[in-house]
């Protein structure tokens, strides 16, 4: 099985594979709009802004599971967030993350990307991962690592894709 065996669906309800993103670098991040870790929607828009042209990707999950911080539907977090953070990546339907009834994708990466002490529970909001263009490598990040602290690693990714530095 390959990340790009799973489908996702975006908040508006459309579905797409992951397969349409292939040859592109990967940010997923399961994400809560009621969380002190939420001013990291700004600094995953930033990265948006300056990499998506390059071949980044961002994917977020909102997710109600840790201390029910995503209570909200999911037209209502898209309107905060592009409100509150001038988000314009895509937000997906919310999900779970762990437990019985966890989404595919979030099975798969964290069997391949596993947390500290080899868990593969996501241990709160804001859990990234980033996934390089042909999906061959996988790197999980708590939820306190500032996104603009993986610039330098999307980067060398994306300088992979192109030929030459990001």
């Amino acid at each position: 099985m390959s990340i790009y065996d799973i489908e996702v669906t975006q908040s508006n309800g459309t579905s797409y594979p992951l397969s349409n993103l292939k040859g592109r670098v990967l940010l997923i991040v399961n994400t809560a709009s009621q969380c002190r870790f939420t001013p990291q929607y700004q600094a995953l828009e930033k990265l948006h802004q300056k990499y998506a042209a390059k071949g980044l990707t961002i994917l977020a999950f909102p997710c109600n599971q840790f201390a029910h911080q995503e209570p909200d539907t999911d037209d209502k977090i898209e309107s905060f967030c592009q409100l509150n953070y001038g988000v314009s990546f895509e937000l997906h339907k919310k999900i779970k993350v762990n437990g019985a009834e966890s989404s595919k994708l979030y099975q798969y990466l964290k069997s391949q990307a596993k947390g500290i002490l080899g868990t593969e529970s996501i241990k709160w909001n804001f859990t990234k991962f980033i996934v390089n263009s042909d999906a061959s490598h996988i790197e999980r990040f708590a939820p306190s690592v500032d996104p603009m602290k993986l610039e330098g690693k999307i980067q060398d990714y994306l300088s992979i894709i192109q030929g030459e530095d990001a």
